[in-house]
């Protein structure tokens, strides 16, 4: 079933584009030395500086700059030789200074780009317009109790990166996509958790609808505070909807911010925002110009690991495995660095299959005892795992017993090769004793053989479970279906 809200209205198109705010990992704040951390204990990682104490002097955390240069890198960004800090004033109770300090007209980064498969599996690029350092502001805690509101501002400071793009997504699962993309980007170049939950990853989706052939933009609504990709595809879609219908009923789409209600699934508006807000931006006299010199940026792109998209060509062209599967290894880095090790050890077209059938069906058993629990605690290492496969591609052992053997791996860690010998479990391939097998259960079951010889297909399951009972588990299926078809269509 497609997830495309437009397919019910062929007339109509959607523009969107997306902010995403991205908090970084760094050891300390963006212009103090607070640790950069969560505390539970309210207020406890603040000083004068994050704190908004007049006459304070922020300092710039070069570490901030080298993660900016990164993604900057990582998206194909043009880097600014210059750019400046700005500030930009708004008056909220967690934002003590009443004004941020980010960037404006001088972005360190611009014109970027971040490729995408769209619906059709097709590569789409997804322009950006900037990415741009600033500091985050503090939380605001309500108490539905008594009616009162708390200011928390351990956040202030938090280091963030804000991604922009043009207006270039076109439906709710492209929306999606970028938003993977872009998260997958920030995870291999480690520069942040990305976690959505937590609101280390925070996405504000921008949409407009007009018909087909209209040059001019429709008027857009802002989407806030969404936390799963989920949420914002269903979030999209009902915007998207919305939009349409107002439209259709021939009244004007307001220019406003509205939230998602995740159990009603409607989107409600938060505040109007007909005019611009004023923010009176002016540089920040406190900061210097941030020169950035090409030696830097040789320095930084020496430090990028492999990327999400080099790494889809690779595991599909040189590994050769399916785009679904790719996909699968690239949205988790641990399962994917398990599955390198693994190849190396041994290559097979199946070595994939058991990793994503059996060996992530067991991880998620054991999550649900133990939700902190990793793929690296797991007994079952890859050098393991590829042996397994390989008994298997061998004739060795059939899969029957090798899940058998996957099993006792798991709880005890020892190779399967040693398992194998300790309890007998070789395939058994001789075509005499497998042969003598199924002579065997033919000539006991004569009442199964006359109802399978008067069309009762069915019963030829029947054999081979008995046979398969007989060998303990052990007998080539391949060869068994071939003797049962040899003896049983005579």
């Amino acid at each position: 079933m497609s997830n495309n809200i437009l397919e019910k209205y062929p007339e109509y198109e959607a523009t969107i584009g997306i902010e995403v705010h991205v908090q970084l990992n760094t050891k300390s704040k963006i212009f103090c030395c607070c640790p950069n951390q969560v505390n539970k204990k309210p207020n406890h990682n603040v000083c004068p500086i994050c704190a908004g104490y007049p006459g304070v002097l922020p300092v710039l955390n070069k570490e901030v700059v080298n993660n900016a240069i990164l993604i900057g890198l990582a998206t194909h960004s043009d880097i600014a030789s210059e750019s400046t800090f700005a500030r930009k004033h708004y008056f909220y109770p967690d934002l003590p200074k009443n004004y941020q300090i980010t960037q404006d007209d001088k972005p360190i980064c611009k014109d970027g780009s971040v490729t995408i498969l769209d619906e059709k599996g097709e590569k789409k690029t997804i322009r950006l317009t900037r990415i741009h350092m600033e500091e985050d502001a503090g939380k605001n805690i309500h108490s539905p109790k008594t009616n009162e509101s708390f200011v928390d501002l351990n956040r202030t400071g938090t280091p963030l990166l804000e991604v922009v793009t043009y207006p270039d997504i076109s439906t709710a699962e492209e929306a999606r996509s970028y938003l993977k993309a872009l998260r997958n980007i920030v995870l291999h170049l480690g520069i942040g958790t990305a976690n959505m939950e937590d609101g280390a990853f925070r996405a504000d989706t921008n949409i407009s609808v007009r018909k087909k052939g209209e040059s001019k933009l429709g008027t857009r609504t802002e989407l806030k505070n969404i936390n799963s990709f989920k949420f914002i595809v269903d979030a999209t879609n009902y915007e998207i909807e919305r939009q349409i219908n107002v439209l259709k009923q021939g009244e004007k789409v307001s220019q406003e911010t509205r939230s998602w209600d995740t159990k009603k699934k409607v989107t409600s508006v938060m505040r109007s925002k007909e005019e611009a807000a004023d923010y009176r931006y002016f540089q920040e006299p406190d900061l210097p110009i941030l020169e950035i010199s090409q030696s830097w940026i040789d320095t930084i792109k020496k430090e990028i690991p492999e990327l999400p998209e080099q790494k889809f060509e690779r595991l599909t062209k040189t590994c050769c495995l399916s785009a679904y599967e790719a996909q699968i290894l690239i949205d988790d880095r641990e399962l994917a660095a398990y599955f390198d090790e693994a190849h190396t050890h041994y290559q097979s077209d199946n070595l994939i299959n058991w990793i994503l059938r059996n060996l992530i069906s067991y991880l998620k058993e054991l999550k649900q005892d133990n939700s902190e629990l990793e793929i690296s605690s797991c007994k079952i290492q890859p050098k393991q795992l590829a042996e397994l496969v390989q008994l298997i591609d061998k004739g060795t052992i059939n899969t029957k017993v090798a899940q058998e053997i996957f099993e006792e791996i798991a709880q005890t860690g020892k190779n399967p090769s040693d398992i194998v010998k300790e309890k007998g479990l070789e395939q058994i391939d001789s075509k005499e004793e497998l042969e003598k097998i199924a002579t065997t259960i033919i000539s006991q079951n004569p009442k199964q053989v006359e109802a399978y010889k008067a069309g009762n297909e069915r019963l030829f399951g029947f054999f081979i479970g008995q046979a398969m009972k007989a060998s303990q588990g052990k007998a080539n299926p391949k060869k068994l279906n071939e003797l049962f078809k040899k003896h049983l269509d005579k």
